[in-house]
């Protein structure tokens, strides 16, 4: 059974995964607009960056967030120096991490379905004397319905799943920076198998159920535009 500390681990790690999701979903959203319309020729430089959390291993990613956030770091020393506390080892600094580490697999989708959507539903909607903004909210968001639920699933399912860079600008402190995935690696480390049963088998259920209202929806997307 979950103890009180897995509990508060499962409670940080939900919250943590929400606040990222949303935030990714704000920034995400007019970057991977910009990188399916630009014609900019050095646009795959900033594709690379964005794409670079894919590859990177997630220790190298924390080690340089923590320099960066640190106390002694440009970002955390400038904090410091206004009398704000340095975001290492604190729940911002997670947020942080785990905004940068997830921003591929929000942006992604999105951009891939800004860019099956084609010029011509824009046309059209020009035609009727609509603004660009409203063309986005009354055309683009829409048909891009699929790349929304997909990349909001994914990119919290990744943060929830987060480990190496989650530990490196985090730590392990229970109640503030340890999520469950740090918790179940405690409980391994102290051979405890049922409390990491019950943390791991939760994690796979809810990860499975959510790929599954993910496939479920695109596959139904699929279906109705088919049929009209």
């Amino acid at each position: 059974m979950l103890n009180e500390s897995d509990l508060l681990a499962l409670g940080i790690t939900l919250k943590l995964a929400f606040i990222t999701t949303l935030i990714l979903l704000i920034i995400g959203t007019p970057l991977a607009w910009w990188l399916s319309r630009s014609q900019w020729r050095y646009r795959f430089l900033l594709e690379a960056i964005i794409a670079l959390p894919l590859v990177l291993p997630p220790t190298v990613l924390g080690f340089y967030l923590l320099l960066m956030l640190g106390q002694n770091g440009p970002l955390g020393g400038l904090l410091q120096s206004l009398g704000a506390s340095p975001l290492a080892f604190s729940f911002s600094g997670l947020v942080i991490g785990s905004v940068v580490y997830s921003l591929p697999f929000v942006v992604q989708p999105l951009q891939d379905a800004f860019s099956a959507i084609g010029h011509r539903p824009l046309e059209v909607a020009a035609t009727l004397r609509a603004s660009p903004l409203d063309r986005f909210f009354t055309v683009v968001v829409p048909l891009a319905r699929p790349g929304f639920l997909t990349g909001a699933v994914l990119g919290f399912a990744h943060t929830v799943g987060e480990f190496g860079v989650v530990l490196m600008i985090g730590g392990n402190i229970p109640g503030e920076t340890q999520v469950v995935s740090i918790a179940i690696y405690d409980h391994v480390e102290s051979l405890e198998y049922s409390n990491a049963h019950w943390l791991s088998g939760g994690l796979l259920l809810m990860s499975f159920l959510m790929l599954l209202a993910v496939y479920g929806f695109n596959r139904r997307f699929r279906l109705v535009r088919h049929a009209s």
